[in-house]
């Protein structure tokens, strides 16, 4: 998995978060939206947990990039 991580360079990641992790940006962030019907109990619906890993998929692999990187001292 560090391998795979490794091979992904930090700005491509950065962008995809900004990107895709945000879009669409109005009114709101859609991972923002999916993250507050998740807090409210109302993320059920297939589509709705599909959109959910579809924002959240680059954020997740930013944040392990980034926790790799400062472990190993290189952030």
């Amino acid at each position: 998995m560090l391998a795979f991580l490794d091979n992904i360079p930090l700005t491509t990641l950065i962008l995809v978060a900004a990107t895709l992790g945000l879009a669409p940006f109005v009114p709101e962030p859609h991972i923002w939206e999916k993250l507050k019907m998740l807090a409210a109990g109302n993320l059920t619906r297939p589509i709705d947990i599909f959109d959910f890993l579809l924002h959240g998929v680059p954020w997740v692999l930013l944040a392990m990039k980034l926790g790799v990187m400062a472990l190993r001292g290189t952030a």
